[in-house]
């Protein structure tokens, strides 16, 4: 029988888990700081609840699931799994509208499923940071999610990055100006979005395939959106500025991102906010802002997000503000296990201490022994059968357990225990009450 997971799907074995879990330690940590509440939504959504809100691409990859009973014959599908976390977001916001506070601020760390093509770093079921708040159009939402977003960066160990900046209202004055039809601009967004994947002349390609310009109009249209890295921020601004051609809702977008520039300057996201006129981001809801955090010599991004105003109104009949910034969890971990970037203890022993077990008529007072241990503050294991010591000695030390205990009838008589460093060989021998300071000094001092 095949025991690999189903592909596009990962077992964790306890090294993975502990370097997920101090990684999204830390990512709840930042969140927290800056005022966002935990929450999580169910796996499984209605099927209409997520169609119709990710784009023609994104509902192509959208795992659903069949009717079940005799209706599951006819092969439709009432129910799907979670595309996103955003969605669902925006339906707990017009289910509980009564519940949360004006301006709400969330914080949601769980897996999400996509029917895509398994590769290096994409994987059909992973999980997302996401940092959302709801209920205010002021920018300053969006420089407090882009500070969240570098902090969380910073802790980790990240300190070359950028956070990419756009607007999808100044990418619609663009394209006004280009002469695309404004219900045609999904499809070019979601060609431009492909410029750092595919290239100048694959988005161009694209452009033309769909019928959007000719082919001399599509080149022009790439060469405005692909502008270098060795152009000034402010010369990107005066640029979209000139391209707009006075094009009003795209002027005041130019204006916006200029002052979320300004407003993230002053935290921690200083001088990381480039504006990146590519940056389209293929999802549909997005409404004004959108962002990407980039790192060098990486395929694909860290993260991004963006405000979405009318996301919410679908569900709940009027516009609700709303911007947030995701982290991808898998590609974070992907990076810094091939950069080496976790600190020590993430690699924990699983146990701080194993007693052993002497005999079968000690077994009792071995488990006895470990629960003190535990009151004092220690991980314990307790090897589960009477063995020979030898035996006993060679599992802790495979399992990096640095420390084991002894406590024979000798011992159990006179209230001492003897406690064996495997690392250095050393034993010694303990009154009862004394073996967990020993064993947290010696942590501490010895590493």
């Amino acid at each position: 029988m095949n025991t690999h997971p189903a592909r596009g799907m990962r077992d964790f074995l306890p090294d993975d888990v502990r370097r997920r879990q101090y990684v999204i330690g830390v990512i709840a940590d930042v969140y927290q700081h800056y005022g966002f509440e935990p929450l999580e939504t169910p796996a499984v959504e209605n099927i209409e609840t997520l169609m119709g809100k990710y784009g023609e691409e994104g509902d192509r990859l959208i795992f659903r699931i069949l009717k079940r009973g005799e209706e599951g014959k006819t092969g439709e599908a009432d129910l799907a799994l979670r595309y996103d976390l955003t969605v669902p977001l925006a339906r707990v916001v017009a289910e509980y509208q009564a519940q949360l506070p004006k301006f709400f601020k969330r914080y949601q760390v769980q897996p999400v499923w996509r029917a895509d093509r398994p590769q290096k770093g994409r994987f059909r079921e992973f999980y997302q940071c996401d940092v959302d708040a709801i209920g205010s159009t002021s920018l300053v939402v969006e420089a407090e999610l882009l500070g969240a977003a570098a902090d969380v960066l910073h802790r980790l160990g990240f300190s070359n990055f950028k956070i990419r900046l756009n607007h999808r209202k100044a990418l619609s004055g663009l394209l006004d100006a280009a002469g695309i039809a404004s219900d045609r601009h999904g499809d070019a967004l979601v060609a431009l979005d492909k410029l750092d994947k595919v290239g100048r002349e694959g988005v161009a390609g694209e452009l033309v395939t769909r019928g959007l310009v000719d082919s001399a109009a599509a080149e022009a249209l790439v060469t405005l959106f692909a502008t270098g890295d060795d152009v000034s921020g402010g010369e990107v601004l005066e640029r979209l500025r000139r391209d707009m051609h006075g094009h009003e809702r795209g002027e005041a977008a130019v204006g916006e991102l200029a002052e979320i520039v300004r407003l993230t300057e002053a935290g921690s996201a200083h001088g990381l906010v480039q504006v990146d006129p590519s940056l389209a981001r293929g999802l549909s809801y997005y409404t004004g802002a959108i962002f990407e955090i980039a790192v060098p010599d990486l395929a694909g991004s860290l993260g991004g997000g963006g405000r979405y105003d009318e996301l919410v109104g679908m569900f709940l009949g009027r516009q609700v503000p709303a911007c947030g910034i995701s982290l991808g969890l898998e590609r974070i971990l992907v990076v810094m296990t091939e950069r080496g970037m976790f600190p020590d203890e993430t690699a924990a022993r699983p146990a701080d201490v194993m007693v052993t077990i002497w005999n079968a008529d000690a077994t009792a007072d071995a488990i006895r022994l470990a629960g003190e241990l535990r009151r004092d503050g220690l991980r314990v294991d307790v090897y589960p059968e009477a063995d020979k010591i030898g035996k006993q000695f060679k599992y802790a030390d495979a399992r990096g357990i640095r420390f084991v205990t002894i406590l024979g009838e000798q011992e159990s008589a006179q209230g001492v225990v003897a406690v064996k460093n495997l690392t250095t060989g050393e034993q010694q021998v303990l009154p009862r009450d004394a073996v967990a300071a020993h064993i947290t000094d010696r942590r501490r001092n010895d590493g």
